[in-house]
């Protein structure tokens, strides 16, 4: 965590520009206000697995495929619809190293988890890349999002416990059977962990899949609560 005297003398060098059209930042954000108040906010979402879901359905109602079959994590948050610009900002982060895109969109989650009432984990884990990966790319998405939620909350980040174990294909192109089928056993415990409250922190969730096998994982562990935390939802 940076001390402010340091915050303040970079935004002085490197003043915050808004990523989207270039123009001055606002509240210390790489995002003006106009494009930061046009994202596509996450802000009626189902509580136990962040969908999208319209305003009738009331404030704190779980979605009609959460009532029939619950997951097994107990709560989810995400900052944002998987909507327009959010694909190009998570393909920069995640495809083209832009780091500076991974400091904002953990600060807008961040944010986002304040300002609706997160209950605070022990730790964060970010979902693990397996070692071939993690070799391809040369950095973990999910663990440079959680960077920024970590110093932002002051919530320690856990990289030890789990692993990915398993080096499956991609999700992209998969329907909901086929994402399950693809991730089962993809994760091990290495050491149980020494919290009961924990936060798993993924980038995009598009069907939870890869977020329950983790949780299951976790569970059998001897974790008692674990959370999802993500960038954006898919709808």
């Amino acid at each position: 965590m940076t001390q402010p005297w340091l915050d303040g003398l970079l935004q002085r060098i490197y003043p915050p520009t808004c990523v989207l059209c270039g123009a001055a930042g606002h509240a210390g954000l790489d995002l003006c206000e106009g494009c930061g108040a046009d994202l596509p906010h996450n802000r009626c979402a189902c509580p136990r697995c962040a969908l999208p879901v319209s305003e009738d359905q009331g404030p704190g109602a779980p979605c009609g495929p959460c009532q029939r079959h619950p997951p097994p994590y107990a709560a989810s948050h995400a900052a944002f619809r998987y909507e327009d610009p959010l694909p190009a900002l998570v393909a920069g982060m995640k495809f083209r190293a832009r780091f500076n895109l991974a400091r904002l969109l953990g600060q807008c989650l961040a944010l986002a988890l304040l300002e609706q009432g997160a209950e605070r984990p022990g730790l964060i884990l970010p979902v693990p890349l397996h070692q071939r990966r993690l070799r391809e790319r040369g950095y973990n998405q999910a663990l440079e999002v959680a960077r920024e939620v970590s110093s932002a909350l002051d919530i320690p980040i856990d990289t030890g416990t789990c692993i990915r174990a398993l080096h499956t294909s991609a999700q992209v192109g998969l329907d909901d059977r086929e994402r399950r089928r693809n991730v089962r056993g993809a994760f091990a415990v290495l050491r149980p962990p020494t919290v009961r409250h924990v936060a798993i922190l993924d980038d995009v969730v598009t069907t939870g899949s890869t977020v329950a096998e983790l949780t299951r994982v976790l569970r059998a562990a001897g974790v008692e609560r674990v959370d999802v935390w993500a960038v954006a939802r898919t709808p």
